[in-house]
């Protein structure tokens, strides 16, 4: 899967990500993938993906189909997904279906978004939360979240706590690996 963080401190917001994709037992290392930055870049806003490796492609052709898409606010992204969700089924072929006792079609899709706005997680059931200082999914997510919150009152800035999340899940996660991408904005 993969490892991806969002830091917020003082002025600054970053959003971090390994760049290992997997198929099973599968590695495909950075250094043979010209595409593994997981990180797409929409107007003001940088969404990291994570989950089926298929995501990534697929968002990128809904974002330019439908460049009006808005990430701005929680509720501006929880309705950007609600119109995405009929297109990922209608066009991409999602299949929506999680648990039998779900009580909505997933997206299959969990991510986080920064912009000057805030750090917001995305998950499958359309769920946007906003968090205040830091967050991680992925695979990795648990040690990443233990290295931030370690961390985050000793590191001066957004740009160390969110490498340190990283290089932990890459250390520890084993769908999880170095070189990092990593974007840094000034937070309104």
């Amino acid at each position: 899967m993969t490892t991806l963080v969002a830091v917020r401190k003082h002025d600054q917001i970053v959003i971090a990500a390994d760049s290992l994709t997997t198929f099973g037992d599968v590695r495909l290392p950075s250094q043979y993938d010209r595409s593994y930055d997981k990180i797409v870049r929409h107007r003001e806003s940088y969404i990291g993906l994570c989950g089926s490796a298929a995501h990534q492609l697929v968002f990128e052709s809904l974002l330019k189909q439908h460049p009006d898409c808005d990430f701005g606010s929680r509720l501006a992204i929880f309705e950007s997904m609600r119109r995405l969700h009929p297109i990922l089924k209608e066009q991409h072929y999602l299949n929506p279906k999680e648990e039998e006792d779900d009580p909505y079609e997933s997206t299959q899709i969990t991510a986080l978004v920064v912009n000057a706005t805030g750090i917001y997680g995305v998950y499958s059931m359309r769920e946007v939360f906003e968090y205040s200082q830091f967050w991680a999914v992925g695979s990795g997510k648990e040690v990443a979240l233990g290295a931030m919150y370690a961390l985050y009152p000793r590191l001066r800035t957004a740009e160390a706590i969110a490498k340190a999340g990283i290089e932990a899940g890459a250390t520890f996660d084993r769908n999880s690996a170095l070189p990092m991408t990593l974007y840094a904005i000034r937070a309104r």
